[in-house]
């Protein structure tokens, strides 16, 4: 006898078995691609959305002021797995960038330098802020609520994030 027992072979089955389990787990680490946020970026408030791991949902994360945006991303790229950051690309209706253009890249800059494996992204975001305050009516935020920018700086973030993922 040896010393951790008798020697068991395995059968067949158990092999097959085993084989089963190690494609379900490389299937399920194949489909965990990380999370990606979604930025509207302003000069007082910036609104945030998250899609889940998998990429598939998005969802409003947090409005937070331009003051603690480093602290709050610091913290949540801490918790989460994040692969990518979509800031909303603010343009005039001539399609020349607006004075917020600037504010950005120096928060792509803070983020590439502290961050360099999370990949940075633009996208359009004409026209998010009224189809935020659209969406909440219809939604039937109250107006106490639409009144209050962080919410619709919160919907105007997911916007930003399902646009740029071809959800709408």
């Amino acid at each position: 006898m040896r010393p951790y027992g008798p020697v068991k072979l395995l059968t067949a089955e158990k092999i097959e078995l085993i084989g089963i389990l190690l494609n379900c787990i490389d299937v399920i680490c194949i489909k965990v691609k990380g999370r990606i946020l979604g930025i509207d970026y302003g000069r007082k408030r910036i609104g945030m959305a998250a899609t889940d791991p998998l990429q598939i949902i998005v969802s409003p994360l947090e409005t937070v002021e331009n003051d603690n945006f480093k602290a709050f991303l610091e913290d949540y790229i801490t918790q989460e797995h994040v692969v990518k950051i979509v800031f909303g690309r603010p343009t005039h209706a001539d399609g020349n960038l607006t004075h917020l253009w600037t504010d950005i890249q120096r928060a792509v800059k803070y983020i590439s330098e502290k961050h360099p494996r999370i990949a940075i992204d633009y996208q359009d975001e004409n026209f998010t802020s009224s189809d935020a305050m659209t969406i909440a009516i219809q939604g039937g935020m109250k107006k106490k609520k639409r009144r209050d920018k962080k919410n619709i700086d919160k919907i105007s973030a997911v916007l930003i994030l399902q646009r740029y993922l071809g959800h709408i």
